[in-house]
This record gives C-alpha cells, structure tokens and sequence, in this order.
C-alpha cells in the first residue's frame, strides 16, 4: 500500500471519528456546529501542511534526479566528442 493512501486513510478516520465525536456530544446545534466547523478546518489545514511536505519531499527528489541525468548526459556528450575527434585524427 502506498503511503499516500496511508496517510488518507489516518485523516479519513480522525476525520470520521471527530465528527462523530462531536455529534454524540451532549451540546446544542450551534456549539456542535462551530466543534464542527473547527474541527474541518484544523484538519483542512493538518492536510494541506502534509500535502505540501509531500510535493516538496518528491520535488527535491526530482530536481536531484534531473540533475544527475544532465550530469550523465554531458558526460557521455563529452566523451562522444573525445571519441568523434579521435576517429577523425586516426583517418588522418
């Protein structure tokens, strides 16, 4: 299973369990409300600072391995030219 989803399924069921929580809670229909509202929000947020450190975590992955990749590839552009110049001088 992929983390992701784990991390779906953990919001998923804090969320549920919050809000049932908070219906069963002896409280008038405004303050259940409000717990409520709170509560979304606070978990609206939870998940979007999770979202973000995820984006940057496979963000930063990317960009190292786009660099590598622009490493290897000059790399071998350098050694095709060491090898071009010297099949030239070889002919020669």
């Amino acid at each position: 299973m992929s983390t992701g989803k784990v991390v779906l399924g953990v919001v998923a069921g804090v969320a549920l369990g919050a809000v049932a929580g908070i219906l069963f809670a002896p409280d008038k229909g405004k303050s259940t409300r409000k717990k409520i509202s709170k509560k979304g929000e606070d978990l609206t947020n939870d998940l979007e600072k999770k979202f973000n450190k995820f984006v940057d975590k496979y963000s930063k992955k990317f960009d190292k391995l786009k660099d590598e990749a622009n490493a290897m590839a000059d790399e071998i552009n350098f050694e095709a030219k060491e090898t071009e110049e010297q099949v030239k001088s070889e002919k020669r």
